[in-house]
């Protein structure tokens, strides 16, 4: 078996399967190129029967031939069956040549790209639900996986199906990007030794996508892999942007449309805004938007402090995304270099601030164990104040509201050396924390937190105002 960074927990739930005394049907769902289908044919490469990929808008009578095919070639049969005529034959075909080989040791099927095999008219969903209903459940031996990049699909109609597949799913794994210290991991198992410096900048710039960080190679530093895969012609991030939503969704120029509202507010809009961006009175169809954008892990809600859900502030949480829109999308310039020369502009340090917060926002775990407060309860939430007579406006990213009844106010800075506090930002600290316990009337004691790539200078604006500090090194832990 090939090495599986990371994914801890989502092994251990694999594992459990295997254990299992009982038929498993496992749902695993993420976006393109998170890395899917290598975590469950790694995983279970030993038990795989039968391993089988749906292809987007293939036809009918094509998957069914890529079925038999697929049939054929994994369990090495020796006669060319028939084309199925219809997907309840194929999964009787499935049925009686996999019975067999579990009589006495586990075996799994594997249905990759599940969504596709469901074409419109295919009867493929309700002759899955019979195959599963009426045989696969009751094998002991037998573990079904069916995996998705359509995200919002595989929670609508398998997971939270209400017919034949209600209830069914024994297990699901929602599978994330990397994060930096799977990163870091990954690329030094490629031998790529950055520091994490260079590494930031690449989760800055691509996020910790597996597909996207197998593209960098060893020798060149962040700059020099940026450059070869965003703004070179054969760069593999040159076109991927518009490929992507189209690949996940029906409806992908809508879907563009909410992302790229969400990359020019950073600090990320409410329901009514984006029903406003999308120029429609009723939210029916942009409620299912939003969840299909979140639940394919391309934007996050965040509830502010001590609202409801309708206050619900959305952000955009995909890196490469922002990325594309800030730097990639309409820019000529092209070839060695071309990064390096955006890095003095004043554009791309507006974007390092942004992304910077959106990569701590990924890492709120990590933060808690640096803060130590991993075992306090605690909720973290978002806060923003609009101006009002006599009283300024302010808004607080990432607050920490604990059980001990402290609240911390998390300030997040991108730096290329220690972050120097000026009077200027100390005093605006000063009133942002005034600002909040006015409005929200709060009794708990308010602790101010900086997190920065490499720490905050001492000097005589930090003393007394900052109680904790989080640096970048211990968002890789």
């Amino acid at each position: 078996m090939k090495a599986i960074i990371g994914r801890t927990a989502e092994q251990a739930v694999l594992l459990k399967a295997l254990n299992s005394n009982e038929a498993e049907l496992i749902a695993v769902f993420g976006r393109r190129r998170v890395g899917k289908t290598y975590l469950v044919r790694e995983y279970f490469h030993k038990q795989m029967l039968f391993d089988f990929s749906g292809v987007h808008n293939e036809s009918l009578q094509k998957q069914l031939t890529n079925f038999r095919n697929t049939l054929t070639y994994n369990l090495k049969l020796n006669i060319l069956t028939e084309v199925p005529a219809s997907w309840t034959d194929a999964f009787f075909q499935l049925r009686n040549t996999i019975e067999p080989l579990i009589t006495k040791n586990k075996g799994v099927i594997f249905l990759d790209e599940f969504p596709w095999l469901n074409s419109p008219r295919s009867g493929f969903l309700q002759a899955f639900e019979f195959f599963w209903n009426s045989w696969a459940s009751r094998q002991k031996n037998l573990i079904v996986v069916i995996c998705g990049s359509a995200a919002s699909w595989m929670i609508q109609n398998v997971v939270r199906n209400k017919n034949g597949l209600h209830n069914r799913i024994t297990r699901k794994i929602r599978l994330l990007p990397f994060n930096l210290s799977e990163t870091k991991s990954y690329l030094n198992h490629r031998n790529i030794n950055l520091d994490e410096y260079q590494i930031m900048q690449l989760y800055m710039a691509m996020g910790g996508i597996p597909q996207y960080l197998k593209g960098v190679e060893v020798g060149k530093s962040a700059a020099q892999n940026i450059d070869q895969m965003c703004f070179t012609k054969e760069g593999i991030l040159q076109t991927e942007f518009t490929d992507l939503y189209r690949s996940l969704f029906d409806e992908a120029d809508k879907h563009i449309t909410i992302v790229r509202a969400l990359a020019n507010k950073p600090g990320g809009l409410t329901r009514k805004q984006i029903l406003d961006v999308l120029g429609v009175s009723t939210g029916g169809r942009v409620t299912s938007l939003l969840d299909e954008l979140t639940e394919s892990g391309f934007i996050s809600s965040y509830l502010p402090f001590k609202k409801n859900v309708r206050d619900t502030i959305y952000k955009l949480a995909d890196e490469y995304s922002r990325f594309y829109l800030k730097f990639m999308e309409g820019n000529r310039a092209s070839g060695e270099g071309t990064w390096i020369k955006m890095s003095s502009t004043p554009s791309w340090r507006s974007w390092s601030g942004t992304a910077f917060e959106s990569v701590c926002l990924k890492h709120i775990e990590q933060i808690k164990v640096a803060l130590g407060i991993n075992g306090i309860q605690a909720e973290p939430s978002t806060w923003r104040h609009v101006p009002g007579k006599g009283m300024a406006g302010a808004q607080i990213d990432l607050l920490i509201d604990r059980a001990d009844f402290c609240i911390n106010i998390c300030e997040m800075k991108f730096s290329t050396t220690e972050f120097s506090i000026n009077k200027k930002y100390a005093d605006e600290l000063k009133s942002k924390a005034d600002v909040f316990k006015q409005e929200t009337k709060t009794s708990k004691t308010i602790m101010m937190v900086m997190i920065t790539t490499f720490g905050v200078q001492n000097n005589s604006y930090k003393i007394g105002l900052i109680q904790n500090e989080v640096t970048m090194s211990l968002l890789f832990t």
